[in-house]
């Protein structure tokens, strides 16, 4: 009888008018994990919905509580594990799932792969600043066949959360502030990491996280409260996680965050009417570290079973860490205040994911490849070199770069030789001993012999004698190549800032450096955007390496020496100061705009001691050539609605290098119901250029792209006029303008 209601409520699931539409694999998983239910008891089906760490992993929040891993493995009351760090333990921990427990269901096993396994990546945002989405893509994919071979199969990213501000240390795990190009960048790291077959062995389950509106904290400061409007979440937030789930991760990990005063986590309007049944997502969500149990402190729940309650009913599949689920589960259904048909719907979605994935059948084909043959390939750090050097941002060059041969350099700074800061934030099982250093980096490109290093100074704090001997070697040297910036402690989750500029010791190194008269090259490394105008001002040249990863020494050498022309751009404005925070682009208008008025206007919308506009904008970067663009056309200078625009523009490479660049594609509503941002990125395509080469560049841009969250939720495209404009960053000024009918 038990399995006759399971199977009539997979039935109701299908053919409700607001339930997701299943995939004939969804269908298959459905069918297996039913058959799997009706033979289950109440606690275990509550045990596939808890996520446990063990003792020996790696400790991503506040410690929750102990227990026997074992046991509860043996006793059905887990069904996932975070954090592992050994693949021992984690086949160990399958073997007496799928021998000891009753029911055989095999575990699935977690980690933060964010941006690299073995070989590390640039962090997120300084990937971003490539622009490349096909980069991107295939680092995911290195990523993920990495884990696999350790024997993960999943990683809690990509984090889609958009972020303007560079108070919060999180902007180093997302695309920046921007949703059209986060969207782009969210979708490639779903693909890169599932690929074709979620069931091979080279690929790993994605979460997209974390829904929702994560990156928009008050004050810039972690885990604080979001407040925003709906349509403001719709039409800035929400697009890369929808992004995501369309590319087709299988799951969701809910935020730290309120979101319209519930926390993300028991907020059933998020993981069930907006996630289910509007964005049709059928895979299972995951809470983040202890975030059931936090809304306890929320304010909203008045213990651990009353989060539990309200976490299940909202539709939260995985409670990660704490165990309110398989504490209080059963109490909550023997009193009904959460039925047993909502367990089984919520057990059904993850068995369906591990079913999903092959592990039932064959719970240990993860993990099984000799590590030997998957890390450190060579082609895969050449590939992570190249991410690398695309991704650096040259803002600043009055001719010092590239550097000539035989060019005696002066290396000075904390992040000069630091192979542990230079991987960053979450970074994996990415080992230190395998990073290639700024130092090493140049010592192999320019020589030895042509290197002088000093350390100069620790983050923040001086070291004895180490001005002294920075000057030194500066005296020695042609020119300073000066490595500063922030610590990799100083990135990620729990590192908000509230003063985002260089640290003093640091900035006393380059004024003491500045007096020796030779040419200075700051080298930037940072996981956020940062108030570097004393550094703009001191330097000859600016370099934003960020945190580089495995490769970043090569790249930086590449990308010094002229092998490499830099081709970033930034994906997140650089503030004037932090008093500008949250900054981006994409501001809205107002009913007093400034607009190039000077500044003695007094009543307008401006600051009184400093612009409105950052140092340097979204979409930014230098190159060692020069671009043209011109010949702005618009061909379809009136379209229908649910017709495409089509628009060229032409770009010239009138420089003596050959090289990348990033054309950018910018519009504006001029007249629309709700206020609109001034611009938006609609459209972008990296492209490379010998010198003296032309070439002209087409978009597409259909009309349905225009469109925004209106006053009554519905999301469409106004007719009318519409401004655009093409270049190198966010303050283009070719331009030109199209109508809607």
């Amino acid at each position: 009888m038990k399995k006759l209601l399971t199977i009539a409520a997979l039935l109701a699931l299908v053919s409700c008018s607001t339930a997701p539409k299943l995939s004939e694999a969804e269908q298959e998983a459905y069918k297996f994990a039913d058959k799997l239910i009706a033979k289950m008891t109440l606690r275990e089906k509550l045990g596939q919905l808890q996520q446990f760490t063990t003792s020996s992993a790696d400790i991503t929040g506040p410690d929750g509580v102990q227990r026997d891993a074992e046991a509860c493995v043996r006793n059905g009351e887990v069904g996932s594990f975070l954090s592992i760090r050994t693949t021992e333990e984690m086949h160990h921990l399958q073997k007496v799932a799928v021998e000891q427990s009753r029911m055989g269901i095999p575990l699935i096993f977690g980690y933060d792969i964010i941006h690299g396994c073995r070989i590390i990546f640039p962090e997120n945002l300084g990937a971003a600043c490539s622009w490349n989405i096909e980069a991107i893509e295939h680092a995911a994919r290195i990523a993920a066949e990495e884990s696999a071979a350790f024997g993960f199969h999943w990683t809690f990213s990509p984090m889609c959360d958009i972020s303007a501000d560079a108070r919060w240390g999180r902007v180093s795990e997302g695309a920046g502030e921007d949703p059209y190009l986060g969207a782009k960048i969210a979708a490639a790291i779903v693909r890169g990491y599932q690929g074709d077959d979620l069931a091979s062995d080279k690929t790993i389950a994605a979460c997209v996280k974390h829904f929702a509106a994560y990156g928009a904290p008050q004050a810039g400061r972690d885990y604080h409260t979001v407040d925003m409007s709906e349509m403001m979440f719709r039409d800035r937030y929400l697009p890369p996680y929808k992004a995501a789930l369309e590319a087709g991760a299988v799951t969701v990990m809910s935020s730290f965050n309120d979101f319209m005063g519930v926390p993300a986590s028991g907020n059933r309007w998020l993981m069930h009417t907006l996630l289910r049944e509007e964005l049709g997502f059928t895979g299972f969500v995951v809470s983040d570290y202890n975030a059931v149990h936090e809304q306890v402190a929320h304010g909203t729940a008045a213990d651990g079973k009353d989060a539990a309650q309200q976490a299940m009913n909202a539709h939260l599949n995985m409670d990660m860490v704490y165990g309110d689920y398989i504490n209080h589960g059963e109490q909550l259904v023997a009193e009904g205040k959460v039925s047993e048909s909502t367990i089984d719907q919520l057990c059904r979605e993850v068995l369906a994911v591990k079913y999903r994935l092959g592990l039932f059948d064959d719970p240990f084909k993860y993990g099984r490849q000799d590590h030997a043959e998957v890390m450190y390939r060579p082609e895969n750090l050449q590939y992570a070199r190249q991410v690398a050097a695309q991704s650096m941002v040259l803002l600043k060059n009055s001719g010092v770069l590239p550097l000539k041969e035989g060019t005696k350099i002066a290396l000075v700074g904390p992040l000069a030789d630091a192979p542990r800061d230079q991987l960053g934030a979450w970074r994996g099982f990415g080992e230190p001993e395998h990073s290639v250093t700024i130092r090493e980096g140049l010592e192999e490109r320019f020589g030895r012999q042509n290197i002088l290093y000093a350390k100069g100074s620790d983050f923040r704090a001086p070291i004895k004698g180490g001005i002294t001997e920075a000057l030194r070697a500066a005296r020695k040297a042609d020119v300073v190549l000066l490595s500063i910036g922030l610590s990799c402690k100083e990135s990620g989750e729990a590192t908000s800032l509230t003063d985002i500029s260089v640290p003093e010791p640091q900035q006393a190194l380059l004024d003491a450096l500045k007096g020796t008269g030779k040419p200075i090259v700051v080298l930037l490394g940072t996981g956020r955007a940062m108030d570097i105008r004393n550094e703009v001002d001191k330097s000859d040249a600016l370099l934003v390496t960020w945190h580089g990863g495995t490769m970043e020494g090569a790249a930086v050498a590449d990308l010094v020496s002229g092998d490499a022309n830099p081709s970033g751009h930034l994906a997140m404005s650089f503030p004037y100061c932090v008093g500008q925070s949250p900054i981006h682009y994409s501001m809205k208008t107002t009913g007093r705009p400034r607009n190039g008025i000077e500044h003695n206007e007094k009543y307008l919308s401006r600051y009184m001691h400093a612009p409105n506009e950052p140092l340097f904008p979204f979409g930014y970067g230098l190159s060692y050539t020069e671009f043209d663009y011109s010949d702005l056309q618009v061909l379809t200078p009136e379209v229908e609605m649910d017709d495409t625009v089509k628009i060229c523009v032409t770009v010239t490479n009138r420089g003596k290098y050959d090289g990348d660049d990033v054309a950018q594609l910018y519009v504006r509503d001029v007249v629309a119901q709700t206020t609109r941002p001034m611009r938006e990125l609609k459209g972008f395509e990296r492209f490379s250029l010998k010198a003296g080469e032309q070439r002209t560049i087409t978009f597409e841009l259909p009309t349905s792209s225009l469109a925004y969250c209106h006053t009554d939720h519905s999301f469409k495209t106004d007719p009318g006029t519409f401004k655009i404009w093409v270049g190198a960053d966010s303050n283009a000024t070719l331009e030109a303008e199209f109508t809607v009918k």
